[in-house]
């Protein structure tokens, strides 16, 4: 049987395919995907691809697709059924998979589906997405064999997994943790019932409609639940997830948010102590903050560019133990694999709370303060961002700033610095501004505005509350 397809242009991303169920992503697309993807494994001489889901309404018709498309290539499916993505990647590592395909829509809206993508353990991601496309609608696939499906059970050996690094010792902290509905909400009830301390769990249930709020921890309107609770119980601290639960949010016993740059301070000083000068990775979107500190505890900072795959290579190049991004995506190569977890990421951030002699709002109290903006995101043609970006770069080279150019343009000065890059997954220009004063952020936001005009666009909306970090 002959085989092609097109997919929607929009679904095709920089770290994933994703898209709007029903209308720009449908089970075709993942018949395609399986079917191409398992392809490409047996091409380079795999023969196993591991394939799981998220909680999402849409997923299981999605998987069964995908599947069915891998199994036509001729592979064997480690059929991981539904969990967090992290698990995926567990499942990925330990069974030596050839290739692994997670069907998410991570912390999208209800309706978003999407699939993430690790080829020879490594991250699928950019040109290989594209090839991936121009291959489909070429039909330029393996001819059609009868491959297999094997059921594979690994949420025990992932849970064993998780608390075999905590170091926390007996100490019983409060702990609240706000599920949000996500996939992990089946694995959460099994992993507070081995990690000592009194368990608060919300919206535990799995439920792809995510009810109780949208599935996405940095934005302050989603903790609202979580930070309420965290006061009204006396809580050491609050953590919640995004849909997919490769995205942690914390807050500290006040009730106050740690941003993901912080959240990476803390765990930073804790893994410098058994890698003294080990390099530290964090995104363009991250605090200076965060790279003083860094280097104050002995470590290398090195910034680099926003996405999770980028980050994951960027770690493996230079033997880093740990890096994050201000999304909440937590990389730990230290005693761990070297993929975001985010349920990882809170049993190594409970462990360090736990042989704390003060609080974590003291630990969050004591960083030095700076003023910033909120992310700003604002629309701007697919056909024109990455323009806008050089034009910046070029003035800006021209009337000698300082300037960094790994991800987009970062200026910094004497009152802070600004960022301004393109959205590698939207038709949109993302902006971020830090200075030490207000009136510091203030100038910051003129000299950005003044950027943004002379390439005929419109200042961003700076009404959003100034985030104090």
């Amino acid at each position: 049987m002959s085989f092609t397809h097109s997919f929607d242009p929009t679904s095709l991303r920089e770290y994933d395919i994703r898209g709007i169920v029903g209308k720009t992503l449908h089970p075709e697309d993942a018949f395609a995907i399986g079917r191409t993807f398992g392809s490409i494994v047996a091409r380079k001489g795999g023969k196993t691809v591991a394939i799981g889901y998220d909680g999402r309404l849409s997923s299981p018709a999605l998987e069964a697709a995908l599947v069915e498309g891998a199994v036509a290539s001729g592979v064997e499916v480690l059929r991981v059924g539904r969990g967090p993505t992290p698990m995926l990647y567990f499942a990925s590592v330990t069974l030596k998979a050839d290739g692994a395909i997670m069907v998410t829509g991570s912390h999208n809206p209800p309706n978003y589906n999407g699939f993430k993508m690790m080829l020879a353990g490594k991250p699928f991601f950019g040109a290989q997405i594209k090839e991936l496309g121009d291959l489909a609608a070429a039909g330029d696939v393996v001819p059609e064999a009868a491959g297999s499906v094997r059921d594979v059970h690994l949420k025990d050996d992932y849970i064993t997994r998780l608390v075999q690094d905590w170091d926390g010792g007996d100490r019983r902290l409060k702990i609240v943790w706000d599920n949000g509905n996500s996939v992990a909400g089946e694995v959460l009830a099994d992993l507070v019932k081995k990690i000592p301390g009194e368990h608060t769990v919300l919206n535990g249930e799995i439920d792809g409609t995510f009810p109780a709020h949208h599935p996405d921890p940095t934005v302050a309107k989603n903790l609202e639940q979580l930070i309420d609770t965290v006061r009204r119980t006396g809580a050491d601290i609050g953590l919640a997830f995004d849909g997919d639960a490769d995205r942690v949010g914390v807050v500290d016993d006040k009730g106050e948010i740690l941003w993901g740059d912080q959240i990476l301070v803390i765990l930073a000083r804790d893994v410098l102590r058994t890698h003294p000068g080990a390099t530290i990775i964090a995104d363009v979107k991250a605090s200076q903050v965060l790279f003083d500190e860094v280097a104050k505890a002995g470590g290398k900072p090195l910034m680099w560019r926003t996405g999770h795959s980028l980050i994951k290579s960027k770690m493996a190049e230079t033997a880093s133990p740990l890096a994050g991004e201000m999304s909440g995506h937590i990389f730990f190569a230290d005693k761990w694999y070297g993929f975001d977890d985010a349920l990882y990421a809170a049993v190594r951030l409970l462990g360090i709370v736990a042989r704390l002699d003060t609080t974590l709002s003291a630990v969050r109290e004591a960083l030095p303060e700076t003023i910033s903006t909120p992310e700003l995101r604002f629309d701007c043609p697919d056909t024109r961002k990455f323009a806008v970006i050089e034009e910046v770069a070029g003035r800006l080279k021209e009337d000698g700033s300082d300037v960094s150019m790994i991800d987009g343009v970062r200026v910094n000065t004497q009152d802070g610095w600004w960022l301004l890059r393109a959205s590698n997954t939207q038709a949109v220009l993302v902006a971020r501004a830090e200075g030490n004063t207000q009136a510091g952020l203030e100038r910051l936001k003129v000299a950005l505005t003044a950027q943004l005009e002379k390439s005929g666009l419109a200042a961003p909306d700076f009404s959003g509350e100034n985030a104090g970090h």
